[in-house]
């Protein structure tokens, strides 16, 4: 009998413990949120960012984007870096700052090549490099176009010596007030010369004289290329087809962009720009955002040649050319003849 009542309370005393005892946490449940990707832009809306404007307002980008103009950010790459952000700036900018140990990596292009170009009045008769030689050229020091004109002049065997640079002198006004003999800027800044009032000019592009460097390039952190690369896939697929859609149909494209400022963007300027920059987007027989090894190296050893840099990081370890061929390779069309049909 004792026994018995024994084996009761040892079952009463159980039963008490286990409906003390909190129960299990559930399965955590997915909350159906989708975090928001941070694209960030160097630079304010403009149409040299018009394959990401277009993309984002046609909502040809698979997830959430949320656009992060930045035009005075002098520490633009570890900015993306810190944010875990996707970004897009100048090849030179990118790659000094993957140098300096910034954890970021290229995985396409906007511009493919350069958009910097020398600038001279037409009536100055300046139209190759070699007219340079005895005149002033007015630039920013260090800057793509510094470097740029530097590494053109050296491979064209013309004295450099003999060339002044003016400094802080590469606006078209100094070129019109002929302070200088020629300027480096780049092609989307020119002035419309169709426009009344507008001075002729002159353009020679490092491009037709062997320079070829990446322009703009898309990268992203690292830690956002390992965690999330399905994000950096469907970003760089929409941002190919935001640049079919900017080009494809002008009517419908421009109005877009405006949209974007319109106090400071006028229709018929961002058509301009788009025509000026229409190469840099699609090289003749190229294909939208891809780049090539070659590019990388010559900008490389450009940089290596101004003395603004040491190669600290590998090439192989910050460009990578894997997301552009996947692409492709998913979706054939976005290179087909018919996915870019020319300006309308």
């Amino acid at each position: 009998m004792r026994a018995a009542i024994g084996l009761a309370a040892v079952a009463v005393l159980g039963l008490a413990v286990l409906a003390l005892r909190p129960d299990p946490a559930p399965p955590r449940q997915s909350s159906g949120t989708v975090t928001a990707t941070s694209l960030f832009l160097d630079g304010p809306y403009s149409a040299r960012f018009a394959g990401e404007l277009t993309a984002l307002k046609q909502g040809l980008f698979a997830g959430p984007i949320t656009f992060r103009p930045q035009p005075n950010d002098a520490n633009f790459v570890e900015s993306v870096a810190r944010e875990h952000a996707i970004g897009v700036t100048s090849g030179q900018k990118f790659l000094l700052a993957a140098w300096r140990g910034v954890p970021v990596t290229a995985f396409a292009a906007s511009f493919l090549d350069t958009s910097v170009a020398i600038f001279t009045l037409e009536s100055s008769g300046l139209r190759r490099p070699a007219d340079l030689v005895g005149k002033r050229v007015g630039y920013r020091r260090a800057s793509e176009g510094d470097v740029i004109f530097d590494a053109m002049m050296a491979q064209l065997g013309l004295p450099r010596s003999q060339i002044t640079k003016v400094p802080d002198r590469d606006s078209f006004e100094a070129l019109r007030a002929r302070e200088v003999d020629a300027i480096l800027a780049p092609i989307d800044e020119q002035p419309d010369s169709s426009a009344a009032g507008s001075a002729r000019l002159n353009v020679i592009k490092p491009q037709e004289y062997g320079i070829h460097v990446p322009g703009l390039v898309y990268f992203a952190s690292n830690d956002l290329i390992h965690d999330r690369p399905s994000v950096i896939a469907d970003v760089l697929q929409g941002l190919i087809r935001g640049w079919q859609f900017a080009y494809t149909d002008h009517a419908r494209s421009v109005p877009v962009l405006v949209g974007f400022d319109p106090g400071k963007l006028k229709s018929e300027r961002v058509r301009f720009e788009l025509q000026q920059q229409r190469s840099l987007v699609l090289p003749t027989g190229g294909r939208i955002a891809d780049y090539d090894e070659s590019r990388w190296r010559t900008l490389r050893d450009i940089l290596i040649f101004a003395k603004l840099g040491e190669e600290g990081v590998p090439l192989a370890q910050t460009v990578n050319y894997q997301f552009l061929r996947d692409v492709y390779r998913r979706s054939p069309d976005l290179a087909a003849p018919g996915a870019w049909n020319g300006e309308n």
